[in-house]
């Protein structure tokens, strides 16, 4: 889709309502589902998170950014995610957290981005992590500055591809909690999108597909 036509639907995706943990189900793993229904987590007990859902012009076609996690000792390495981090005492709110993290990780500074309203948050057992997503678009070609620290590389995901109901398939995955199962996963050439990211982008899509019926 052009960027600019995307851009039309903004005003629609600010209001349509979120379809919460109804669409983040469709693409957790079945081990995870009761502990999802149940919110079972201490609230005092968490740590929290902020991502960054970005839009933006590639080419003038409308493409959502991932980053391809570097290997390291924990539970999320190599992972494809959305940019973003743990929240840090000077942020003010969890939106500048996604926001920092956004130019800490990939370069694309707070004033590049227009952020649109946060979706649903979503609890990450393994690591202990309340994650809030934000939607956010720049409206201008961006270029992206990798921490080399942090990222291996990006995933430009074009809308039309994401949109695909093709691209949902359920793939057998060893995970921090369980060997050999089967996840329901995004499936992009050579890129596997699952877990929290994953349910992540089920309301994303949703709400994008509702809007533009």
């Amino acid at each position: 889709m052009e960027f600019q036509e995307f851009l039309k639907y903004i005003p629609k995706i600010e209001k349509e309502t979120l379809p919460a943990i109804e669409a983040q189900l469709k693409m957790a793993p079945l081990e995870r589902i009761s502990s999802l229904k149940e919110n079972l987590y201490d609230i005092n007990d968490l740590r929290k998170a902020a991502v960054m859902m970005l839009f933006y012009p590639k080419d003038s076609i409308t493409h959502l950014a991932l980053i391809l996690r570097n290997k390291y000792p924990g539970i999320h390495s190599s992972q494809i995610a959305f940019p973003g981090g743990k929240v840090e005492p000077e942020d003010k709110n969890l939106e500048e957290t996604a926001l920092r993290e956004t130019f800490e990780e990939i370069g694309i500074a707070p004033n590049q981005i227009k952020v649109i309203r946060p979706f649903t948050e979503i609890y990450i057992p393994p690591s202990n992590f309340l994650v809030h997503p934000f939607l956010g678009v720049s409206l201008a070609d961006i270029y992206f500055n990798l921490s080399e620290a942090e990222v291996a590389g990006m995933v430009e995901l074009p809308l039309e591809i994401f949109l695909d109901d093709s691209n949902v398939a359920n793939v057998p995955m060893s995970t921090s909690y369980a060997t050999d199962i089967e996840v329901p996963a995004f499936k992009f050439g050579e890129y596997i999108i699952w877990g929290a990211t994953a349910m992540m982008m089920s309301e994303l899509k949703e709400v994008i597909k509702k809007v533009l019926k």
